[in-house]
């Protein structure tokens, strides 16, 4: 997680603008995409005027409408990608009320299919995706610290250290931390 808040500020700003573009770019109204997207018009102006920072859930609808990983979207706010990514260039972002950290280890990068991610959940952290940004979606969850709880297609997996999910994602998933030291996992995303 930064320390630094301008850092993190900086990139809700890019992440404000970016989602502002993507919309324009469509030629839709506020109205139009509350309507595609299920999440409400004052949501989506204070989101693209970085007013507030979109939730994982609020992100994750708006990847689904333009058909992009959260990662992509990400990545798109960030500086060019490098081939190399050190541990301190990393973006981070967070949701602090779902109480979930998301760092982008390898970021998406032009030819490439797949990329890592590193995320943390807090204990009783409970996070819900109503749709996949892109169906069909290949991820590979590899529980390093704490145990994690996945629904996806009606299933709930129990992972505890070492064990690693795969998955093609088609519907609705769940990541709930049970843990009471909460949970840190690698995912693996791979574009179908």
């Amino acid at each position: 997680m930064r320390d630094d808040d301008s850092s993190t500020d900086a990139v809700d700003a890019r992440l404000a603008a970016r989602l502002a573009e993507l919309r324009a770019e469509r030629g839709w109204s506020l109205g139009e995409l509350a309507e595609r997207s299920g999440v409400s018009r004052s949501t989506l102006s204070r989101a693209e005027r970085a007013e507030t920072s979109p939730t994982a859930a609020v992100l994750n609808r708006l990847c689904a409408v333009y058909g992009r990983t959260m990662s992509r979207l990400l990545s798109e706010v960030e500086a060019e990608p490098a081939l190399l990514v050190r541990a301190a260039e990393q973006p981070v972002w967070e949701d602090r009320p779902a109480g979930f950290v998301r760092r982008s280890v390898s970021p998406p990068h032009a030819g490439l299919r797949g990329e890592l991610v590193e995320g943390r959940l807090t204990a009783g952290a409970d996070i819900a995706y109503d749709r996949p940004p892109v169906p069909g979606l290949e991820q590979h969850v590899w529980v390093l610290e704490g145990a994690l709880e996945i629904t996806a297609q009606d299933v709930e997996h129990h992972l505890a250290p070492g064990d690693c999910l795969r998955m093609r994602v088609w519907g609705p998933t769940r990541f709930r931390c049970a843990a009471s030291e909460g949970a840190r996992y690698a995912l693996a995303v791979v574009l179908p």
